[in-house]
């Protein structure tokens, strides 16, 4: 059983990277759009953010498509749906904070002690901690609203297309 939803998990490779960029680009228009209508994209990190963004879309579809499909084999249309609601929804907000906190590392590096040591492990993870509070504050609203509306139509996609 555990074989045959492994073998289902899996999708195309084509179906897997098409499909990375376009949940990607939806990410990447979901958060200028609600910059677009915040302040009129007036940020001198407009194009960080994109690629942010669409980074953190891409890769999470790379990884939580073939967790969803795998939840999804064999269910309920309404189970499929939640699947893959749960896992693209979680998977995107935690692969973009996840590279807003490897960007935030990187800045802060410089001030940072030498590698391996015990004060580096806390400055490391008071660093990760501080950069997804910050994330959670001022990034989780570019996904709403329109995030939420490509996450509710791609996921409906997806539970009708994969059985």
């Amino acid at each position: 059983m555990i074989s045959e939803r492994l073998r289902a998990a899996r999708p195309t490779l084509a179906g897997l990277f098409a499909g990375g960029v376009f949940w990607g680009a939806q990410m990447l228009v979901s958060a200028m759009a609600t910059l677009y209508l915040r302040n009129g994209i007036e940020t001198s990190h407009a194009r960080d953010l994109a690629t942010l963004y669409f980074a953190g879309g891409s890769l999470a579809w790379l990884f939580m498509l073939p967790v969803g499909r795998f939840f999804a084999h064999r269910r309920s249309a309404e189970t499929r749906f939640a699947a893959f609601f749960v896992t693209l929804a979680g998977g995107t907000i935690l692969m973009t904070a996840f590279l807003f906190a490897m960007d935030y590392r990187v800045f802060y590096a410089q001030w940072h002690a030498p590698f391996g040591t015990l004060t580096w492990f806390f400055q490391l993870g008071f660093t990760g901690a501080s950069a997804v509070y910050q994330f959670s504050v001022l990034g989780l609203p570019l996904f709403l609203p329109f995030g939420l509306i490509c996450l509710l139509g791609t996921s409906f996609a997806l539970a009708k297309r994969i059985r």
